[in-house]
């Protein structure tokens, strides 16, 4: 997600504490946990695959007293008290590209210390671009990494948890390092699982083979694999397209949709055409 600089009366805060935290990943891989943060004001309003800002109290380099970064709810519920929100963290470094030093990230590491009654400020919900259409015999394809699954899961819950009777295509790709980092369909924990007898939704995980790459790398294999299958979607009027994770999952998918329509010219007529339809959802980051 985006660090941003929070100005101090300008938006609205909410105080949450957390309800639970576990991490999701094993200990041989990076950590991402599960994080139950609740509300106790039964009126906040939380749509799932929106954006929350969480405040990190400072002081913080630069002279900043707080630090602001959003995350994506990738589930939401409501009780009669209150409200419970659940986010997918990865605990960040980064390295500094002049001195080679090795530093935290400010709010992921904040998120992933905190115990359960810590308390956490939040600003939102933020309107996300991800929405799912009114109309249940829509096509969603849905292409992610790491972190970036969290609003397809919380499609997922809404459309097949709420009783709609969705006819639509549902396909869900998504790209991994290794079986265990491929969250909720590993192992460990496998809860989109629960979706796969639904006739309309099919999972297509894709792993990194060997060392070199990445879980964009490996997504955009399995793209590949399925380029056919991708671009017939893409020709109905009824799809519509949602990327999130990695940026170079976009140009991946660039040069895969440009030799499985011809030409590069016209595979940018066919997203252009998604984009003005408002088809065409994208949340990335470098």
């Amino acid at each position: 997600m985006t660090d941003i600089e929070f100005q101090p009366g300008q938006t609205e805060t909410t105080q949450a504490r957390v309800q639970s935290t576990r991490r999701i990943t094993p200990e041989s891989t990076d950590e991402v946990r599960q994080i139950v943060l609740r509300v106790d004001e039964p009126a906040f309003y939380f749509p799932e695959g929106q954006n929350i800002g969480v405040l990190v109290p400072g002081p913080h380099a630069f002279g900043n007293k707080l630090h602001h970064r959003y995350y994506t709810i990738a589930n939401a519920l409501a009780r009669e008290d209150g409200v419970e929100l659940e986010l997918l963290v990865r605990r960040c470094f980064y390295v500094d590209e002049v001195s080679g030093e090795r530093y935290p990230g400010v709010a992921s590491n904040f998120l992933c210390d905190a115990g359960i009654g810590d308390p956490v400020m939040l600003t939102g919900p933020y309107r996300s671009p991800f929405r799912i259409p009114a109309d249940p015999t829509s096509n969603l394809l849905m292409l992610g990494t790491g972190t970036g699954i969290a609003p397809f899961r919380a499609f997922l819950r809404r459309i097949y948890q709420e009783g709609r009777d969705w006819r639509g295509s549902v396909r869900l790709y998504y790209g991994a390092r290794s079986g265990t980092e491929l969250l909720y369909m590993n192992d460990q924990n496998a809860d989109l699982s629960q979706y796969f007898d639904h006739g309309t939704f099919q999972a297509i995980q894709a792993l990194q083979a060997g060392l070199l790459g990445d879980a964009a790398d490996a997504l955009g294999k399995g793209i590949e694999a399925n380029a056919r299958e991708i671009w017939a979607l893409l020709q109905d009027p009824k799809t519509h397209v949602y990327l999130a994770g990695m940026r170079k999952i976009a140009e991946r998918l660039d040069q895969t949709m440009a030799e499985a329509a011809g030409s590069m010219e016209r595979w940018h007529q066919t997203r252009q055409a998604l984009i003005e339809d408002r088809r065409w959802s994208e949340l990335t980051y470098v």
